[in-house]
Order: structure tokens, then C-alpha cells, then sequence
């Protein structure tokens, strides 16, 4: 599935430079986040229609994908309010 619309960078630096780097080199840079392998997730803006791109840890766990297992989480999760999701990706026939 495509998603159209228009892109807008995310605000939070970090994320717009590591979506950035890896575009620009075609996947070859950017590929790495906190030492784990990553891949960048689409999404469509439910309000705004705007899309985004983030950069998610590739996982794998009993052949598919997740970014629970990196150290960090349960702190990263402790330092703030809101839910950090952990968000599972399978292929679609």
C-alpha cells in the first residue's frame, strides 16, 4: 500500500536528520539506531493527512519483526507521561 501525501519532516531533529541520511544515500547510511539495525515506518497524519516517516529498531523475534528488545526501552518508557508504542510488523500475502 502507498501512502500519498505531503511529507513533513519530524520536529524532533535527530529523527529528521537519521530519515534524512538515510534517503539521501538510498539506504546505505542512516541504517543504524542506538546500534541496532532500523527501518523507516510511513504513517499518514489521522488529522493532518501529513505524512511521516520515523526511524524504528529491526528486531527480529520467531521470524518477524518488533522493537522490544532493546535495553533501554523500560527507562526511555520511565522518562516520560505518555506510551511509548512497540509496534509489531508481519509481511502481507
Amino acid at each position: 500500500m502507498t501512502l500519498e501525501g505531503e511529507y513533513e519532516p519530524s520536529p524532533w531533529g535527530p529523527v529528521a536528520e537519521q530519515v534524512k541520511l538515510y534517503e539521501e544515500s538510498g539506504g546505505t547510511e542512516g541504517v543504524w539506531l542506538e546500534g541496532v539495525p532500523c527501518v523507516i515506518l510511513t504513517t499518514k497524519g489521522r488529522h493532518s493527512g501529513k505524512l511521516r516517516k520515523t526511524p524504528l529498531m529491526r528486531v527480529e523475534h520467531d521470524g518477524r519483526y518488533a522493537v522490544d528488545a532493546w535495553p533501554a526501552y523500560e527507562t526511555y518508557q520511565a522518562s516520560t507521561d505518555r506510551e511509548i508504542p512497540v509496534v509489531v510488523l508481519e509481511p502481507i500475502a
